[in-house]
């Protein structure tokens, strides 16, 4: 067998692998789908009925949302050192670490598969 006809034999076996690679790919919405989690903008950090909300992060919920949930979490909150773990539904827990005068903490909401994120400064 000549050089190009070993070439032409090789070149013709990778355009059927190629073509008939897609075939062995899965079907979009076949198997679990990757979300990752958004971080959504923050606007004005002083909206939120506490000191400063330095970021909102959100998993399979609008931002638009997110930030509703963490107005109604800080409007649920008695008082400045006052906690709330039950939002609409979603199971809230929060994780505080004290500074002179404020303290920082950073709040993760669940309900379901559902996850909403954000971090606060609160002065005391």
């Amino acid at each position: 067998m000549s050089r190009f006809s070993r070439l032409a034999v090789l070149l013709a076996a990778a355009a059927l692998l190629v073509a008939a690679a897609p075939a062995s790919v899965p079907a979009a919405g076949n198997g679990p789908t990757a979300t990752a989690s958004k971080s959504c903008p923050v606007g004005d950090s002083q909206s939120y009925n506490t000191t400063y909300v330095l970021s909102i992060n959100a998993k399979r919920v609008p931002c638009r949302r997110a930030k509703k949930l963490v107005r109604k979490f800080h409007k649920c909150r008695p008082g400045k050192k006052g906690r709330c773990p039950n939002i609409k539904g979603y199971s809230c827990t929060e994780n505080r670490t004290s500074g002179a005068g404020s303290y920082t903490s950073k709040v993760k909401c669940k309900k379901g598969r559902k996850v909403v994120k954000h971090e606060y400064n609160q002065w005391t």
